[in-house]
């Protein structure tokens, strides 16, 4: 097998060293080693809370849409606040009600002519008895007044309205007004207080109304004023017919430029205090009509005698009703008739022609002695 030569042997090292020789690495690993240093890691500090932010600071953090709506309840809330104290103090200053302040301010609808009138609004003139204008007012204190004219005066009452066609000094004629409600004078009767009314002379003494000369108006069929419970005869052409309230039956004459007043027609139960004979009771009512001329109208009679209408008896009285329109005199004829119904009140006619359209007179005579009683 060859020569094998032994190297002698030689300490392994153990109480001695190893030469010269590597040392293996089994005993490099039992060598003492340094110990490792422990680590720790430290914890960071709890972080201090956040701080309190305002309600006003904390709104920005809404959306648009909310604050929008917030914003739009609390004007909402303000206006019903401010509307409710308005309220109360306006509420609290108001005097206390009067009889005068109580009455309605409603007017019955227009009467219709009669059925065989073409051009005329199907209305129907049945109203019962509370649409009367005058039911709920005190007809003293209505012949009582002494006060011009509202409707010269361009008002309007409430329930009434203006004649259709009317313009200029025409638009603020008595066409368009209505009964005003005065103030009754204590201790005095409706019949003295109209007779202390510088308007208005004393009654006038039993005289016949003039037979006006000229052709009247065309006629066809009758008008029926079924509140009034009278009928008389249908005016054609001229005679238009219009809004009635606050009578039963109204009929005007087209505007006159510069006349200040336009011819009217109405019938109605009798608006004033009733007295113990019938020519008083047309004495009050043809004050009354002064109502429906111009501002300043003053009266000077021309006619009062006892009429009937069928077998129904009446009064009428006629007088010319003085004004100025624009500093120049005017006048107007007119006429007032009474006549008894089986009804609470007389049936009142009132017709009116102003000078301007005076070829109109004769449709006076024409209608007095038409009146019939339904």
């Amino acid at each position: 097998m060859g020569d094998l030569s032994y190297a002698p042997l030689v300490p392994n090292g153990v109480g001695g060293n190893y030469g010269t020789k590597a040392v293996p690495t089994y005993v490099m690993a039992e060598a003492e080693t340094a110990p490792l240093p422990k680590i720790t890691i430290e914890e960071p500090p709890p972080s201090p809370p956040p701080a309190r932010r305002s309600l006003i600071a904390r709104l920005g953090d809404l959306p648009m849409r909310v604050i929008y709506r917030i914003a739009v309840g609390g004007v909402a809330t303000l206006a019903v606040v401010a509307a409710a104290v308005v309220f109360l103090v306006v509420d609290r200053g108001k005097p206390a009600p009067t009889a005068a302040s109580a009455l309605p301010a409603s007017s019955p609808p227009a009467a219709s002519s009669d059925p065989s009138d073409p051009s005329a609004p199907s209305a129907s003139a049945d109203f019962s008895a509370s649409a009367d204008p005058s039911a709920s007012v005190d007809p003293s204190a209505l012949a009582s007044s002494a006060a011009p004219s509202a409707a010269a005066s361009g008002t309007t009452a409430p329930g009434t309205s203006a004649t259709s066609g009317a313009s200029g000094p025409s638009a603020v004629s008595a066409q368009a007004g209505a009964t005003p409600v005065p103030t009754p004078v204590p201790g005095r009767s409706a019949l003295a207080a109209a007779e202390a009314d510088p308007r208005v002379p004393a009654p006038p003494s039993v005289r016949k109304l003039a037979d006006f000369p000229g052709r009247g108006a065309p006629t066809k069929g009758r008008v029926k004023d079924k509140r009034s419970g009278i009928t008389f005869t249908r005016f054609t052409k001229a005679w238009k017919l219009v809004k009635s309230a606050p009578f039963g039956t109204r009929r005007v004459l087209p505007v006159v430029k510069g006349a200040g007043h336009r011819g009217m027609l109405a019938t109605c139960p009798v608006p004033i205090a009733i007295q113990d004979e019938l020519k008083d009771t047309a004495y009050l009512a043809a004050r009354w009509t002064l109502n429906y001329h111009p501002d300043g109208s003053t009266i000077t009679w021309t006619a009062s005698q006892a009429i009937k209408a069928g077998k129904q008896k009446g009064w009428l009285l006629g007088y010319q009703v003085h004004y100025k329109v624009d500093g120049k005199k005017r006048v107007s004829t007119a006429a007032v008739a009474l006549i008894d119904v089986p009804s609470a009140k007389p049936a009142m006619v009132f017709i009116t022609i102003p000078d301007a359209q005076k070829k109109r007179r004769p449709d006076i005579n024409t209608l007095i002695s038409s009146l019939r009683v339904l």
